[in-house]
């Protein structure tokens, strides 16, 4: 049989590469996470044939693949190694339709998320699933890994907003999942079994995707400031149990405004006073988008103030951006102090508190520094470990370690929006139990018979 890569070259022309400063790129992501050498050779795929092919071909020769688009992932879950096929689709990037009376869309996997945002915007329509990384990561990419994002306690994550996918599976064999009706339970719901799976099931070549109708009107943003990060954490509680629905709660430690502060300086143009004066060792920004969102924010004002805190309100929309502006410049103020492992855990809301003491405890039993922000009226935390890389010390792992176990202790889980990639995967049974993690395997090995898709991602 003549050699995979030279059949991929002759078959799939200019779309074919082992050019090695590509391939080179292709070892890493987001995370940080470097594999241990470079892959064989990339697909840039200009469309479903190109994907159909790879896979087919991939398939007969047991030559694994790993699925890629903008690399914006933060578990290593699109990182290759040699011996490997990267299928990259962040090229497949149109918008093939937008249906406004049906409030959906039709994209190929590489489209930004951004762009389809700013595409609905003249349809009143928007894209809610809101990542962080939401201007450079794909809607393929957001599928795969399940994002959440900032909007997720309101508007839910990236799998409430799927309603149908196209899917390569390993052989090349194409699968249509789910639909466009807002209702629809026919047969087992596949389309969600694919949200997630980080391309360990298939390669995802289309999706329809539902929208929203924008919010009208001016929000209304909250900022607490607080002595420490237990009032701060009480208060985002006091806001959940009082029933008032932001649309984002952010919850930012000392470590992390000392750290964006820095970054931006005293007239980075953010509300910033308390912060860059050392006054506050925690901050809450809530923000709410509802017809009555002045009076929604006035009744946390008041809970912020119970808890403890000072605050300011603000319904101008320019300020409300430089607010948002501020929690978002937290990972780029980390990475300007050195390499950064970006971690992900999610705990019962009525936990946060419990988990940010179990964080400080950590950062003194093995002497590190953990700036942590959290999505917390979900109780996702992000905990970052910025080190001097390129490799993460043995030290930073032993504490991670330490967190994961902890968040399951608190009853959380060890993700709640990155996915498990490479960094995770060692504590996945630990999370899921002997019986459901057996399931899944085989629940993988029906989609992928030859074990050939993203190997040796998520599960160990």
């Amino acid at each position: 049989m003549p050699d995979p890569i030279q059949r991929l070259a002759d078959e799939l022309g200019d779309a074919f590469t082992a050019e090695p400063s590509a391939l080179q790129r292709a070892r890493t992501d987001r995370s940080g996470w470097v594999s241990d050498s470079a892959p064989s050779g990339i697909v840039m795929a200009r469309g479903i044939d190109d994907v159909q092919a790879a896979l087919r071909i991939a398939a007969e020769h047991r030559m694994p693949v790993v699925p890629r688009g903008a690399a914006t992932g933060l578990a290593g879950g699109a990182a290759a190694v040699h011996g490997e096929l990267v299928v990259d689709v962040s090229g497949m990037d149109r918008i093939l339709q937008i249906a406004p009376d049906d409030e959906l869309a039709v994209v190929e996997p590489g489209v930004i998320n951004a762009d389809l945002d700013a595409a609905l915007a003249p349809h009143g329509l928007w894209f809610a699933p809101d990542p962080a990384s939401k201007d450079i990561s794909t809607i393929g990419g957001n599928i795969a890994t399940n994002a959440g994002g900032l909007l997720c306690a309101k508007y839910g994550v990236t799998r409430e907003a799927v309603l149908g996918l196209k899917v390569v599976l390993a052989g090349g064999r194409v699968l249509r999942t789910g639909h466009r009706t807002v209702k629809g339970v026919t047969g087992y719901d596949l389309t969600s079994l694919f949200v997630g799976s980080e391309g360990t099931l298939g390669v995802i070549v289309e999706a329809t995707v539902r929208t929203l109708p924008r919010p009208s009107g001016a929000p209304t943003t909250l900022v607490g400031f607080f002595s420490g990060v237990r009032q701060a954490a009480a208060a985002s509680a006091a806001i959940t149990a009082a029933r008032l629905r932001p649309a984002l709660c952010e919850l930012l430690d000392a470590a992390s405004l000392e750290a964006i502060t820095a970054y931006l300086g005293e007239d980075g143009g953010l509300v910033h006073e308390p912060i860059g004066g050392g006054a506050s060792g925690a901050s809450l920004i809530v923000q709410f988008d509802d017809a009555d969102a002045g009076a929604r924010a006035a009744e946390a004002a008041a809970l912020v103030r119970g808890a403890g805190g000072t605050v300011r309100l603000s319904s101008d929309v320019e300020e409300a951006e430089r607010l948002l502006a501020l929690r978002r410049a937290f990972h780029p103020a980390l990475a300007a102090q050195g390499e950064v492992l970006i971690e992900d855990v999610a705990v019962p809301r009525s936990r946060l508190a419990d988990m940010f003491e179990q964080i400080e405890r950590i950062e003194r039993e093995y002497e590190v520094r953990i700036p942590t922000v959290a999505h917390a009226a979900d109780g996702n935390l992000h905990p970052n470990f910025v080190h001097r890389g390129p490799e993460v010390p043995d030290v930073i792992w032993r504490a991670a370690g330490d967190l994961f176990t902890t968040a399951l202790r608190l009853g959380g889980t060890l993700t709640g929006e990155h996915g498990v990639g490479v960094l995770k995967r060692r504590w996945l049974r630990e999370e899921l139990g002997d019986d459901s993690y057996d399931l899944q395997r085989e629940v993988k090995a029906v989609f992928d018979p030859f074990g050939i898709l993203n190997p040796g991602k998520v599960f160990a």
